[in-house]
């Protein structure tokens, strides 16, 4: 199958309400370019300095997504045209962000990202951390982000139980998050959960986005 039609098998598989993000690191602007004739508009990156190269050269209608860990000196970079960046996790990211967004005369939209996956590789707040943060830090006077929701990723395991578990905590967390920080806020409305391995849990468990790559283009080319 070509990239058109690994992209139409899984929209059929998405429910109404649920975007995809098309992973497109590591693989070339003519990949991306086929997802985008066949109606595809939000890709991700993880590399600023990629995603930087391929917004230069492909459609200006893309909506670009930064899901990799923020770099505060490379934020700089992406915020003439990101759209949202999915992994923000801590107060200074956030600021850092905003920073530069205003010297652009813009709003980009963040997730805050969340760590509940087994392995302490991975980056986020961790449940008590998040909470914290939209106490205590004055995160409302920041006028150039828009937090419009969470981000989280499972555990890298087969065992579908705890990837149940983990999605269902974030689940509960996003509702909590909305409850008391963003009741007013209609447009606090992502949960970015779930890869090519385990969006459709991801889904089950309340996920209204997926971050889908090797399933749309295959393996990596590194």
């Amino acid at each position: 199958m070509n990239v058109a039609e690994r992209l139409q098998e899984i929209r059929a598989t998405l429910p109404e309400g649920v975007q995809l993000v098309a992973i497109s690191k590591y693989h070339p602007q003519e990949m991306i370019r086929e997802a985008y004739a066949a109606g595809q508009r939000l890709f991700g990156e993880n590399h600023v300095m990629e995603m930087s190269a391929k917004a230069e050269s492909l459609p200006s209608d893309i909506e670009w997504h930064f899901t990799g860990h923020v770099q505060t000196n490379k934020i700089k970079f992406m915020a003439p045209f990101v759209h949202t960046i999915q992994s923000v996790d801590s107060f200074h990211a956030l600021s850092e962000i905003n920073k530069h967004a205003l010297r652009h005369q813009r709003v980009i939209n963040c997730l805050l990202q969340l760590h509940v996956a087994r392995e302490e590789t991975k980056y986020g707040l961790r449940p008590d951390e998040l909470i914290q943060l939209l106490t205590i830090e004055p995160w409302r006077n920041l006028t150039g982000v828009h937090i419009t929701g969470l981000m989280a990723m499972a555990t890298n395991t087969d065992d579908e139980t705890l990837i149940r578990s983990e999605f269902r905590t974030v689940r509960t967390l996003f509702d909590q998050v909305k409850h008391k920080f963003f009741a007013d806020d209609p447009s606090f409305n992502t949960l970015s959960e779930g890869m090519t391995a385990d969006y459709p849990l991801a889904i089950r468990e309340g996920a209204t986005m997926v971050r889908i790559g090797s399933a749309i283009f295959g393996e990596r080319a590194y």
